[in-house]
């Protein structure tokens, strides 16, 4: 009898097949950070230095010349736990918007569950966001904040909504990319002006004059991890309200962004 090989249903997950072809996801992960950093003198020294000069510039210009408030915590501090989350989602959204377009040898000549490749471009930012989380912590230490437990479990949570804000648009992206080019070049821009439109150089309490303002923001995905993982070192209350908003505009991203990877993904070999 015959057996009819057939790909999982395309407003399906295929969590299965993701899981039976786990082993790619090292595999993906770990060429993808060598070749990033492959003949680089500082090497991994990277993923600690462009949040880090950031953080410096941004302190400098925003924290003392131009007088921006940051919730009473030191502005360095304030821009670096922005920075660090902001690094996963700008680097991770355009290593995943330009995967498939950068893998499609690989596409063409091999079957393996498609959503593999923009997940492990995440992977990539989130291995350089643990390498910036041990500045982190020194920054912590240095401005005198205790290390807590709501600090440790806070993380993890900021990092996988983080994560979620990234994949979904990621996803979206890289299918787009394959059909229309246009979106390599759209990328880059599309990433500067969301650092502006992401609390990550100021905070919201800066447009509090303006409720509308506030809301629209709150629309940003990346609103809710930011928040969440500011909060702990400051004593106001989180804006539980809008940082609800912000997580479910995350999964909306997150499911459409699917949704349309799965849609398309048929031709992507024949385009890419």
């Amino acid at each position: 009898m015959e057996q009819k090989i057939t790909p999982p249903s395309k407003i399906s997950l295929g969590l299965k097949e993701l899981w039976t072809y786990r082993e790619l996801f090292y595999f993906f992960t770990w060429r993808d950070i060598k070749v990033k950093y492959k003949q680089t003198f500082l090497g991994f020294a990277w993923a600690i230095l462009q949040p880090f000069v950031l953080m410096v510039i941004f302190s400098i210009f925003f924290g003392r010349a131009l007088k921006v408030p940051s919730d009473g915590i030191p502005y360095p501090l304030f821009a670096f736990s922005g920075l660090m989350l902001w690094n996963v989602f700008s680097t991770g959204l355009s290593g995943a918007g330009n995967s498939m377009v950068s893998n499609a040898n690989i596409i063409k000549k091999i079957y393996f569950p498609r959503l593999i490749i923009p997940m492990s471009s995440i992977l990539v930012a989130v291995f350089d966001f643990f390498m910036a989380f041990l500045v982190y912590l020194g920054l912590v230490f240095y401005y005198g904040f205790a290390l807590s437990w709501e600090l440790l479990y806070m993380l993890p949570v900021s990092l996988i909504l983080t994560v979620v804000a990234t994949f979904g648009p990621g996803t979206l992206i890289a299918a787009m990319n394959v059909k229309y080019r246009d979106f390599r070049y759209i990328l880059p821009f599309l990433v500067q002006i969301l650092l502006f439109l992401t609390p990550v150089i100021y905070p919201v309490s800066m447009v509090g004059n303006y409720p509308w303002l506030q809301k629209a923001l709150a629309l940003n995905p990346m609103y809710a991890p930011i928040s969440i993982i500011r909060n702990v070192l400051v004593e106001s209350p989180l804006e539980t309200e809008f940082v609800l908003v912000s997580v479910s505009s995350g999964v909306v991203f997150f499911i459409l962004g699917i949704l349309y990877f799965r849609k398309t993904e048929s031709y992507f070999a024949d385009l890419a």
